[in-house]
């Protein structure tokens, strides 16, 4: 496990503006305070588009959702392949890509993490539009060119948070405007790391895992 996965770890050292104070009342839904600040990172500034289609209904997919609607905009489509994992939606709509016929999306955000995915995002943009790399992506990054030619297609890569949307992530939170439920769906106790990791990467039931770290010394 490596410091990439976040709850490796029983103490954490790091600089103050890496971190903000929490109302402990947020449970065990503050872990996701940082992983909802990404995806407001995607999202906030003068030169961003908020989603109309959101690729994926993990974790990070709902979570760019739930901002969406926040932000006062239109509810997105979100694509999501896995039967499992298209209930929890909150005002917005989930189906099977296989199912949408639309061709004129003009902010696309993949939260899926699927390198191959590239050439079907395209394909699915409005002339101009721009797809938003928000995924991890474990392998190399391709598309054809002639089609991203015809739609003049834009990609952005959207990078972690920074303590401004810490800051102001917190606040969504804080004021009812953001919700965290329903995105950690397992929990254990960190003296069950190893089975814990298998099933948070393995097991397409688990959206979060927790790890508890209480009485675990």
């Amino acid at each position: 496990a490596f410091g990439l996965f976040g709850g490796a770890s029983a103490r954490l050292v790091t600089k103050a503006s890496r971190v903000c104070r929490i109302d402990a009342g947020f449970g065990a839904e503050g872990a996701l305070l940082a992983l909802a600040a990404t995806a407001r990172h995607a999202m906030a500034g003068l030169d961003k588009a908020v989603p109309d289609l959101i690729v994926g209904h993990g974790v990070l997919g709902r979570l760019l959702a739930r901002l969406t609607i926040a932000a006062g905009a239109p509810a997105p489509t979100v694509w999501e392949t896995q039967a499992g994992r298209s209930t929890g939606a909150q005002g917005y709509p989930v189906i099977h890509p296989d199912t949408d016929t639309r061709r004129d999306y003009r902010a696309i955000y993949d939260a899926s993490g699927d390198p191959a995915i590239l050439n079907t995002l395209i394909g699915r943009l409005a002339k101009g539009g721009e797809v938003v790399l928000a995924g991890f992506y474990p392998q190399a990054l391709s598309f054809a060119f002639p089609m991203a030619f015809m739609k003049e297609a834009r990609l952005r890569v959207a990078a972690e948070w920074v303590h401004d949307d810490l800051t102001a992530t917190r606040a969504l939170v804080e004021s009812g405007v953001l919700s965290l439920g329903g995105l950690i769906t397992h929990q254990a106790s960190a003296n069950a790391a190893p089975q814990a990791y298998r099933t948070a990467f393995s097991d397409p039931d688990c959206l979060k895992m927790i790890l508890n770290w209480k009485d675990a010394a």
